[in-house]
């Protein structure tokens, strides 16, 4: 480009590659989560590291940043010059004032980066295991996972670390035996393969920080974010280990005290034990079951009830989309308010061999105003179908809103913006899962799951079970939060220094800081924790995340989770400017004042 650097001509021709990157990064990390075969799900690995390369390649251009820098944006609207500003500043945390030769080093490293990022994903697809267990170890499961569980000809059921599997058997399993295998299992996935991988990363990543002139990767990445240093990061977990490490405390007492009625020797709860204990205990202290709840929730009404939700509360409705499918069960649909299209997304729900394990949201196309439609995908793994065989577990629904939540922001956040750049969840990193962590609460909603949770025979939820549901989701909430800590702590202390000699042990000394039942020493869970790569050393943005949405979530609490002017002040200013204001301002302009920690601990006294 030549002659004067304006808005107009250079901003926007930026924009423009921003935002084929970005559509063809989702676009090809989709593929290689949920392609059918090897060769494709490749094919689509490759192509991502292909354009991280170009992503990489623009970062450093010092003439792109250059004619950028030229652009007299003063006369500009508030959301262009907050674009440009955070855009330079992205290039000059990227290495663009380096010399020549340096930038060349740097850009070596990210695409190394790149490579092993895809590995280490794909490392954790092909780590999956299985365990057999005799028919009798079934004991204690609902009877359509028993169902969907025959016998092979070896007389042994095959059980995988799937999360369909999994979590059915750790909760409800009676055999030990089984539950500790399949934990055994499920914490070794993807080891030792993936542990070259990972410390290729950790090691990458700390040359990369100190070639750009950071004491370590955590203090680079965490530039840029509404938590801006490792210090601030460290007193937020600090702050909340000191609320939730008593109730975390007091909800271990209680379990343990289960177990010992099961075995009188024991001393310690062992993890593979922990949700069946809970489970055990919510029914004797709150009546609850979660296996009569399940009934309720078969897939097929649940998406159905979800779409429903959406059109109530937001006023917009939601058609089938007639497309091409990489699957006959992936399902998709089209968004419209008040006539216009607005929105298109794709539910890839149920699992496959090979297929992500876990859930996400992708973005696929960011919405641009009068220009783009946006576009995104769910990628999840859920029981498929009806009664008979869809029946889910109420935090699998809870996971579907959270993911759907994702979406939703994508769609309602890419309206009325003219970048790319600022459409949709292209906010601070550590406010993108605050909206989906918000609309979790509709799932706790009685006059919301009355409307789609029905059993075999159609029969709505009871009222009385919501209530006892209610009761009991408080209880655990203490470990739970520990937990996270911990995740938290693992990702930030791994990325502040080089690879350690070893990663397991590193990883649960980590992990034992905050958890409130250790990491028996056969576990080697980071390499099969997705989000060392994707979110590295970030992974306390689910913790921040829940602080702010608990305290959105007041404002529904007020004035009714179904008033729909609250949710269309919601929509406008929480979702709908997606990056264009800084995320403290689009939290306060809802509320009123700036984020408080008052909602999140009360959830934490609630349970008594």
């Amino acid at each position: 480009e030549t002659g004067p650097a304006t808005i107009d001509r250079t901003l926007q021709r930026f924009d423009d590659i921003n935002d084929i990157i970005t559509g063809s990064s989702g676009e090809f990390g989709l593929y290689r989560e949920v392609m059918a075969d090897d060769a494709r799900r490749d094919a689509g690995g490759h192509c991502e590291v292909a354009i991280d390369t170009e992503s990489n390649k623009l970062s450093l251009s010092r003439p792109i940043y250059d004619r950028l820098k030229a652009i007299d944006a003063s006369k500009a609207d508030p959301a262009t010059q907050r674009y440009l500003q955070r855009t330079l500043a992205e290039f000059e945390r990227s290495g663009v004032a380096l010399p020549p030769a340096q930038r060349a080093a740097v850009q070596a490293l990210r695409d190394k980066l790149s490579n092993l990022g895809t590995a280490f994903d794909k490392g954790i697809a092909d780590g999956a295991k299985s365990v057999e267990a005799d028919p009798a170890e079934l004991v204690g499961l609902p009877q359509d996972f028993m169902d969907a569980h025959k016998p092979g000809a070896n007389g042994k059921v095959k059980i995988t670390t799937a999360t369909t599997d999994y979590q059915p058997v750790m909760a409800y399993a009676k055999s030990e035996a089984l539950r500790k295998r399949l934990y055994t299992a499920y914490m070794t996935r993807a080891y030792p393969a993936n542990d070259a991988v990972l410390r290729q990363i950790l090691d990458t990543r700390q040359q990369l920080a100190t070639a750009l002139g950071r004491k370590d990767w955590a203090t680079l990445i965490l530039e840029n974010k509404m938590l801006d240093t490792p210090g601030k990061v460290e007193a937020l977990l600090g702050e909340m280990n000191t609320v939730a490490r008593p109730v975390g405390q007091r909800d271990l007492a209680r379990k343990l005290a289960v177990w010992k009625t099961i075995d009188p020797t024991a001393t310690t709860l062992q993890p593979w034990n922990d949700a069946y204990v809970s489970g055990i205990l919510i029914k004797q202290a709150y009546a609850y079951d979660p296996q009569e709840v399940r009934k309720y929730f078969a897939y097929d009404n649940v998406r159905d009830g979800i779409l429903k939700l959406t059109e109530d509360l937001f006023g917009v409705e939601i058609r089938a989309w007639k497309t091409a499918k990489w699957d006959p069960l992936v399902e998709t649909y089209e968004v419209y308010d008040h006539g216009k299209l607005i929105g298109r997304f794709y539910f890839d729900a149920h699992p496959r061999p090979g297929k992500y394990e876990h859930a996400n949201e992708i973005t696929l196309r960011p919405g641009i105003a009068g220009r783009t439609i946006p576009m995104g995908a769910l990628v999840m793994n859920l029981p498929a179908g009806d009664h008979t065989t869809g029946l889910m577990e109420h935090r699998d629904v809870e996971t579907f809103l959270h993911e759907y939540g994702h979406l939703l922001h994508e769609i309602f956040g890419g309206q009325n913006g003219r970048w790319s750049g600022q459409a949709g969840t292209a906010t601070e990193r550590d406010f993108v899962e605050a909206p989906s962590q918000m609309l979790e609460e509709w799932v706790y909603d009685y006059d919301t799951l009355k409307t789609f949770a029905v059993n075999a025979a159609g029969e709505p939820i009871p009222e009385a079970l919501v209530a006892k549901l209610n009761n009991a989701r408080y209880f655990d909430l203490g470990m739970t939060d520990m937990r996270q800590l911990a995740l938290s702590n693992i990702s930030l202390r791994l990325h502040q220094s080089a690879a350690p000699a070893d990663l397991g042990v590193r990883t649960r000394e980590l992990n034992d800081a905050y958890a409130m039942v250790p990491a028996p020493k056969f576990t080697q869970m980071q390499d099969g924790f997705p989000h060392l790569n994707g979110y590295s050393a970030v992974y306390y943005t689910y913790r921040w995340s829940k602080v702010i949405a608990d305290d959105l979530y007041t404002e529904f609490e007020k004035h009714g989770l179904h008033d729909k002017a609250t949710a269309a002040r919601y929509r406008q200013l929480v979702l709908a400017p997606g990056g264009s204001k800084p995320a403290a301002q689009l939290v306060e302009d809802f509320l009123g004042r700036p984020i408080s920690l008052d909602a999140y601990k009360a959830d934490l006294a609630r349970d008594k």
